[in-house]
């Protein structure tokens, strides 16, 4: 006997008797005139509750010199005060000299190392990448679509590589490297990564650092955002890339970013790029033209509020119990609503901040319109691959971190509606 949920398994009668009844109930969710908002992986209130005291905690009768005894009132200190330095180095797992602090916004890191090499070239580039003709970048997907952005923006011709459950898939990446010198980088979000979940294998890592490219200046942009954001108390092990890269031979080779973004406050946080020393040096010149130098009293604000790395684990446990359920209740929905029925897959993520769903092909898009016109807002279909593009139509993002417990379920139910809707009208329609 087969599994009489299954919907590939049901006949024609059953399949539209059991649509009358989905129908209704999409009715109702509709009626309800409902404004639920998933589309971005933001922090809820009560998650920024947790830093509030960080306000507070720099006064104008402390001492606002850094360990070093400059003033961070006033200009200097380009890549960042020494202690925040140690701080990320903690975090990344490198040197404190290949670091350089920056503003609130990783993001902004990534947009402006991007642009400078498109007009300057990296360390070791024998022509700034803007002067050539064509600029590729591998993109693993579905992906972080800022990433996508920047590269439109910039111009960069993107070409998917399909995420496996390791990691991007390497023999693609391999072989597109070595042969096609106008690609210069490879976006990579290698822990508990947007929106799958997947954290890179060690083999995944290693390959990373070890390939043979015939470009000599390629780089890995290693968006390293979910580090420290684990949702169990066994959190999945990244192996440290920059020390892969130097025993491979290729130390200059990634570009690693993080930020304080979903630590404390997203607007007002502290970002960090890591990198080799010749990179760092290089980068930093640069930077000295663009700022006199960042904002140091934020900087001391979150290494005094932070401390180091045992305080920053005990402060994301209490981001973990706040967000853990909403994680649970949301697996817990899809395995009710859709468990079984052989029309969706989706990730069981360890960390980071969202659940990658896939539908059945060509469904996506349908399933996002659905949702929205019931009052249910998600992230665009196709907006985790290059250009918008997801070829299969397949993978919806779920953030599951802003909304309410209650806000959440709800939404969960009238997309698990939708899903199970179009569905059927695409298995009808193939009978």
């Amino acid at each position: 006997m087969g599994n009489k949920t299954d919907f590939l398994n049901m006949n024609i009668a059953e399949l539209n008797k059991h649509y009358v009844s989905l129908k209704e109930r999409y009715a109702e969710y509709k009626n309800q005139t409902m404004k639920l908002d998933m589309s971005r992986g933001k922090p809820c209130p009560e998650q920024l509750e947790l830093s509030k005291s960080m306000l507070d905690i720099v006064t104008s009768s402390d001492s606002l010199k850094a360990i070093d005894g400059s003033d961070c009132l006033n200009y200097g200190g380009v890549d960042g005060i020494p202690e925040a330095k140690e701080l990320f180095s903690q975090i990344l797992g490198v040197s404190s000299n290949e670091i350089i602090i920056g503003g609130n916004s990783s993001l902004t890191l990534m947009h402006d190392t991007v642009s400078r090499a498109m007009l300057h070239g990296v360390y070791g580039s024998e022509l700034p990448w803007g002067k050539h003709s064509t600029v590729k970048f591998l993109c693993p997907s579905p992906g972080y679509d800022r990433h996508f952005a920047i590269c439109e923006l910039s111009n960069i011709e993107m070409i998917a590589v399909d995420m496996l459950n390791d990691g991007p898939d390497m023999d693609a990446v391999e072989k597109l490297v070595s042969q096609d010198d106008t690609i210069k980088g490879i976006w990579c979000v290698p822990k508990y990564s947007n929106p799958d979940g997947i954290t890179y294998s060690d083999q995944t890592v290693d390959r990373l650092a070890n390939m043979q490219t015939k470009e000599r200046d390629f780089r890995v942009f290693w968006d390293d955002a979910y580090t420290v954001h684990h949702l169990t108390d066994k959190p999945d092990h990244l192996k440290n890339i920059l020390s892969a890269c130097k025993e491979a031979g290729n130390p200059d080779r990634v570009f690693i970013f993080t930020s304080t973004s979903k630590v404390t406050f997203p607007g007002a946080g502290v970002a960090a790029m890591a990198a080799s020393v010749e990179n760092i040096n290089y980068i930093r010149k640069q930077i000295a033209v663009q700022t006199i130098g960042p904002d140091k009293i934020n900087q001391l604000r979150h290494f005094r509020f932070l401390k180091d790395i045992d305080h920053l684990r005990s402060h994301m446990e209490k981001h973990a119990a706040i967000i853990r359920p909403k994680f649970e209740m949301v697996l817990n929905k899809l395995d009710s609503e859709l468990g079984g029925k052989n029309i969706a897959t989706w990730n069981k993520p360890n960390g980071g901040y969202f659940i990658s769903l896939n539908t059945l092909d060509s469904c996506a898009k349908i399933v996002v319109k659905m949702a929205a016109d019931a009052g249910v807002t998600l992230t665009p279909a196709g907006a985790t691959f290059p250009y918008g593009k997801d070829l299969r139509d397949r993978n919806i993002r779920i953030a599951p971190t802003f909304p309410s417990l209650k806000e959440l379920e709800k939404s969960i139910e009238i997309l698990c509606v939708c899903i199970q809707l179009a569905s059927i009208n695409k298995i009808l329609a193939e009978r």
